[in-house]
């Protein structure tokens, strides 16, 4: 129902709520930096992260944080985060499948309006081409079930699809935004709890192998049950998954959350989205070191290891 009125009402608000949103920046408050302590990871060391590009949107940086211009183009990449770790390897989102074309028509007029897409190989075919079939993942860990993050789910049929409970009743009963991965039919869906305990400032985690090297933590706010990975790796690398907590790395860097127009098509609850926003922004002060990974920031995914250079 909000995503219908939104479409019945952008046309006659979409001028004015730009313009009123697009070049006033906005950053969140922010108090005092916690002090944090970094848990240990022990990372074995033929743990690698591989970034897979799997498709594109190209779009303005006034959609993607408040302060952003029209006149600033901005790539919104899509793909899959592969972790391949001795006890299993973890695909994390999935980008564009094959039947993107089918897909893109699904989501919220408005933006398919205001932005266009460019295909790349899927991440079916560049994990084939890596000698990696379905099969042989430990799991796809979705950080959220929206359209660009499950797209490719379809090209990987029998590998479990890893969610925490509030996504699993996301996807059960959720509105258009959820369609397409219920569309997909009866998943091996295996749901997780978090029965780690605290992690940087976060109430309960997921500890998925028990060494510290890949930690899941709730993040609810852009969907009921999007999450956070936090990922060491043997290289001394420290990584953040965001998903889609924020679109580009402005979110967490001025910290500024999504324009207005963009907060209401997307967002589940603006509130603990702007919460978890100035909490990442103060946990990577106080982390100067940790990358910050948003899921459709090109510029940071062009700078992390590629697994077609790995072949």
């Amino acid at each position: 129902m909000k995503r219908t009125l939104l479409l019945m009402l952008s046309a006659l608000v979409i001028g004015g709520a730009l313009l009123a949103f697009s070049f006033t920046p906005a950053t969140l408050p922010v108090d005092a930096l916690p002090k944090v302590h970094v848990p240990e990871a022990h990372p074995p060391a033929d743990m690698r992260l591989y970034a897979i590009e799997a498709g594109k949107m190209l779009s303005q940086a006034a959609f993607a944080y408040r302060g952003g211009h029209f006149s600033e183009a901005r790539t919104f990449g899509m793909g899959g985060i592969l972790v391949k770790h001795p006890q299993g390897a973890l695909l994390f989102d999935t980008g564009f499948g094959k039947d993107v074309d089918e897909h893109f028509k699904t989501i919220p007029a408005l933006m398919r309006a205001t932005s266009r897409y460019e295909k790349e190989p899927t991440v079916a075919a560049q994990l084939h081409a890596a000698g990696i079939e379905p099969s042989a993942l430990k799991a796809v860990i979705l950080t959220h079930a929206h359209w660009d993050h499950v797209s490719g789910l379809a090209d990987l049929p029998g590998a479990p699809v890893w969610v925490d409970d509030q996504e699993r009743s996301f996807i059960k009963y959720g509105d258009d935004a959820s369609a397409l991965i219920r569309s997909f039919g009866d998943l091996p869906y295996r749901v997780y709890n978090f029965p780690s305990g605290p992690y940087l400032g976060f109430d309960k985690s997921y500890d998925v192998f028990g060494d510290g090297s890949v930690v899941l933590v709730p993040a609810s706010g852009h969907t009921p049950g999007s999450i956070i990975a936090f990922i060491a790796t043997p290289d001394g690398k420290r990584y953040a998954l965001v998903g889609d907590l924020v679109w580009q790395t402005e979110g967490i860097e001025l910290p500024a959350e999504r324009p207005w127009i963009s907060r209401q098509l997307v967002d589940w609850d603006d509130e603990r989205v702007r919460a978890l926003i100035v909490h990442m922004h103060k946990l990577k002060a106080a982390m100067p070191d940790l990358v910050i990974v948003p899921a459709h920031d090109r510029r940071v995914w062009d700078a992390l290891p590629h697994l077609s250079d790995a072949r």
